[in-house]
C-alpha cells in the first residue's frame, strides 16, 4: 500500500468516521508501515483514557499513566531534539552553539510542535476520555506537543532514526526553512521588550508542581506590564520559557 505525504491533505476536525482506524490514520499521516502496530496505539492514547485500577471496596483511583502515551513521549522528545540538531548542523555550517541552541529551542518548543500537530490533523486521531474530549483537550498545546514526540518515539522504536528522521524533515521543513535569522529565547526576547519602552523586569513564580519527585511538572507564572503569562512543563527552566512565550502573545509583542 502506497502511504502519503503526511503533510498532504491532513485529517481536520475532532472526530473520525466511524469505520476509521486512528492508529492506521497515523501510520499514513506518518509515513511507515509499522511492524510493532500496538507502538501507534499507545502513543495516541491520552492519560485520560487509560482505564483506572481498583482498589479496596471496589474503589476506583487514578491511572498511573502506564498504557499512555508518556513513555514514548519521554523517548521522542530526545529523539527530536537530536534530529534537529543534526538537520541544524548541516543547514547552518557556519554557526556556532550559541546560534545554534537558540534556533533549536524553538523548533522544539511546545508552540512549535503543537502547530505542526494541528497541521497534520492529530487532534482527530487522539484516544482521550470521554470529558477531556468534551473540555477541549484535544486542542491543548501541551497535549499535542506531548503526543506529537510519542509518535516520533514509536517510530523511532519500530524503525530507528531513518523513518523518524523522513518525518520530521517533511514535517518541519517550512519552520527551519523560515529561521532567516536564530531567533530570541523567550525570556531575552521578554526582557529586552520590557526595557525598550522602560517597564520594570517581569518576575517569574513556580505557582503548582505536581507528580512524584522524579517526574515533577512545574507551572510558572510570570507577570509584567500588567499582564500574566504561564507555562507548564517539566522543568522549570523550560515552564519558564513558555510562560515568556505566553506573556509575549498577550502583550502582543
Amino acid at each position: 500500500m502506497a502511504l502519503r505525504d503526511p503533510l498532504v491533505a491532513p485529517v481536520h476536525g475532532d472526530q473520525l468516521t466511524d469505520d476509521a482506524d486512528p492508529a492506521a490514520c497515523a501510520a499514513d499521516l506518518l509515513g511507515h508501515a509499522f511492524q510493532r502496530p500496538e507502538l501507534l496505539r499507545e502513543a495516541l492514547t491520552h492519560r485520560s483514557a487509560v482505564p483506572g485500577r481498583r482498589i479496596g471496596g471496589g474503589r476506583m483511583v487514578p491511572a498511573t499513566g502506564a498504557g499512555s502515551n508518556e513513555r514514548l513521549e519521554f523517548i521522542g522528545d530526545r529523539v527530536l531534539g537530536l534530529l534537529i540538531a543534526e538537520w541544524l548542523a548541516e543547514r547552518f555550517p557556519d554557526e556556532q552553539e550559541g546560534q545554534l541552541g537558540p534556533r533549536l529551542a524553538d523548533l522544539v518548543s511546545q508552540t512549535a510542535i503543537a502547530a505542526i500537530a494541528e497541521h497534520i490533523g492529530l487532534p482527530a486521531l487522539l484516544e482521550v476520555a470521554p470529558g477531556e474530549s468534551r473540555a477541549g483537550v484535544r486542542k491543548l498545546a501541551t497535549v499535542l506537543a506531548d503526543a506529537t514526540e510519542a509518535l516520533i518515539g514509536a517510530l523511532y522504536l519500530d524503525g530507528g532514526l531513518a523513518p523518524a528522521r523522513a518525518f520530521v524533515r517533511r514535517a518541519w521543513h517550512d519552520a527551519i526553512h523560515a529561521q532567516a535569522k536564530p531567533p530570541k529565547d523567550a525570556k531575552t526576547a521578554l526582557q529586552e521588550w520590557l526595557a525598550a519602552r522602560a517597564k520594570p523586569p517581569p518576575g517569574y513564580e513556580v505557582v503548582a508542581r505536581e507528580g512524584p519527585p522524579h517526574d515533577p511538572v512545574f507551572t510558572v507564572a510570570v507577570a509584567a506590564a500588567g499582564e500574566r503569562g504561564e507555562g507548564t512543563a517539566g522543568s522549570k527552566r523550560v515552564a519558564e520559557r513558555l510562560a515568556a512565550e505566553d506573556l509575549l502573545r498577550r502583550l502582543g509583542a
